[in-house]
């Protein structure tokens, strides 16, 4: 997901946290925060705020480095064989976390083993779009389209695997509807295809649809994570829409450290990052990047994530290795 550029421009004026001029760092190490990203996403401009907070609040020299490739693994590769003293962070994404290490194509390289839960960060709504010009302005008539016409309902997404494609897999055998994926490079160009009738509807970031949806171009038909997007209060869940047995699910981005990292070391980073996370100053930087604060400790994020690996697991298991 890519930022709009004042959003870009505001997040990453935000300097790197040092503490005060005068004072003395609590340690002389630095801290390093890996992103297995390019600059200038989402998971950048978080990973910026983050050594921001906890620059200032643990008195440390905080820095962001980006090392893209492999879908989001080389950077987590790299931070799992740091010495784990809790001067080295990590950011990933959910691919990287719970779909990827279960793919066929998987560089073997487990990441709840090889890195331990340190915090929840944010949460990125899916959504399902469909053309305000079209015939299809409501989940329920997407749904009884997919279950009824011989072509089933076509649908773009950011790519296969994707947590958007998986989504709508989710989706599909809840209500055994007949979803046909689309991959494109992106979110754009899918929404693109929507706008112009390619492709009846979508399932995309809300980021890459909101401001068609509010100029009216688009219907949010529904999101996926289990309640509503506070970003999109009137677009309703996916279980609101009329499928109840669908369950939900988001795309997150977490803060992880090696596997060995001591659990007080652990402890004193996602508390600070908690903190952090509470004061609205924070949640209105995090705003900026169009994405939700959604903080949970390592307890609770470290049960999240094997909930979900169990079930991204599964899902996996029954679809052809082409989907």
């Amino acid at each position: 997901m890519r930022l709009r550029p004042l959003a870009l421009l505001a997040a990453l004026a935000l300097p790197l946290g040092t503490g005060s001029a005068a004072a003395q760092p609590a340690s002389s190490k630095v801290m390093q925060i890996y992103v297995p990203f390019a600059p200038g996403g989402s998971a950048d401009g978080i990973a910026r705020i983050v050594a921001t907070e906890l620059g200032a609040s643990l008195n440390r020299q905080v820095v962001v480095i980006n090392q893209p490739g492999a879908g989001g693994t080389i950077g987590l590769i790299t931070a799992s064989k740091a010495a784990p003293d809790g001067d080295t962070l990590a950011i990933a994404a959910v691919g990287a976390l719970v779909i990827n290490p279960h793919l066929p194509t998987s560089n073997a390289f487990d990441t709840l083993k090889e890195l331990a839960p340190v915090a929840k960060l944010i949460e990125i709504p899916i959504v399902l779009v469909s053309s305000s010009k079209g015939e299809l302005k409501t989940l329920k008539a997407v749904i009884e389209r997919a279950k009824t016409a011989p072509e089933g309902v076509s649908y773009g997404t950011t790519g296969v695997n994707s947590s958007q494609h998986l989504a709508v897999e989710l989706l599909k055998k809840a209500t055994g509807g007949n979803f046909v994926h689309v991959p494109y490079r992106g979110s754009a160009p899918a929404v693109t295809d929507v706008l112009g009738g390619q492709i009846p509807m979508a399932s995309v970031d809300l980021t890459s649809a909101h401001e068609h949806i509010k100029a009216g171009n688009l219907v949010g038909l529904g999101v996926t994570s289990a309640t509503r997007s506070k970003m999109a209060p009137d677009i309703p869940s996916i279980t609101e829409a009329g499928v109840p047995g669908f369950g939900g699910s988001a795309s997150f981005i977490g803060l992880l450290a090696p596997a060995a990292t001591p659990p007080d070391k652990i402890k004193e980073i996602s508390r600070a990052v908690g903190a952090a996370w509470a004061r609205p100053d924070v949640q209105a930087k995090v705003a900026l990047l169009s994405v939700e604060p959604a903080y949970e400790n390592e307890t609770k994020f470290g049960e999240l994530l094997h909930t979900e690996s169990d079930k991204w697991k599964a899902l996996l298991a029954t679809l052809p290795p082409s989907k």
